[in-house]
């Protein structure tokens, strides 16, 4: 399917400003299912366009929040090197866990309103990313959630004094939820991933799990860590969850 990748739309997130969310959907007539797609800590990278341009081409309506709206000017983007890294990880730990928040609610309101979207909401999202499709999800009106590689939920380090409540508030999770992680991943190791699926069996959670032998940040198609059979693999997972929940009539 042939789509659009040149839009985006500056909204308003009341208490913190404006935010920008870069749009890609179908080039075509007709409503589609909206997906929230949260990026890693160096905002909306060439990988990222590339991956939410793939979603899009499936027959969704994808939006990327640029998550560091506050701090950085819109359409800045973090170089994949150490001063990149240096500068996403410390946003990431200055941002307060409530801004996150009320920037989902805003992004989740304009998806579903977007004339072009059917109002059926998912979310998905990428290393800070995934931690946030998560977060996000605890709103009502998501239906699902892709979480790849999602940093902080195990260690409750999310945002401004690296204290969040993501693994308290598990109980509220509505949405069917997908997590997918490396078991090479050095962020998230073996005794938090545990952590994370003992809490979801607790909460009687409606999800899948999947675990691969793969590196941080497998999915991201530039540097030593991509791994071209595990993204197809990881991203049919995930369009399989999106057509089962979403998609349906």
């Amino acid at each position: 399917m042939i789509i659009r990748s040149d839009e985006f739309e500056d909204i308003d997130v009341p208490g913190h400003g404006t935010m920008r969310v870069h749009l890609f959907r179908p080039a075509i007539e007709g409503l589609f299912p909206g997906v929230l797609f949260f990026s890693e800590i160096y905002q909306v990278t060439g990988p990222i366009r590339r991956l939410a341009a793939l979603v899009a081409g499936q027959g969704f309506v994808v939006g990327v929040p640029e998550v560091y709206h506050e701090y950085e000017p819109a359409g800045t983007v973090l170089a994949y090197d150490q001063p990149g890294t240096d500068r996403g990880n410390a946003l990431k730990f200055a941002k307060p866990v409530a801004a996150y928040d009320a920037d989902a609610r805003a992004a989740l309101a304009f998806l579903a309103a977007h004339p072009a979207s059917t109002g059926k909401l998912a979310t998905m999202g990428v290393c800070l990313g995934g931690h946030l499709a998560y977060r996000a999800a605890l709103n009502p009106e998501v239906l699902a959630a892709a979480c790849f590689y999602a940093t902080d939920i195990h260690s409750g380090t999310l945002g401004e004094g690296k204290s969040d409540d993501s693994l308290a508030r598990m109980d509220e999770l509505k949405a069917e939820t997908m997590f997918v992680w490396g078991r090479q991943d050095p962020h998230v190791p073996f005794a938090g991933r545990e952590a994370i699926r003992a809490r979801l069996e607790a909460v009687g959670a409606r999800y899948e799990w999947h675990e691969v032998n793969a590196q941080h940040a497998f999915l991201r198609d530039e540097g030593p860590r991509y791994d071209p059979a595990l993204f197809l693999q990881a991203v049919g997972w995930m369009l399989a969850l999106f057509n089962r929940t979403i998609c349906a009539v």
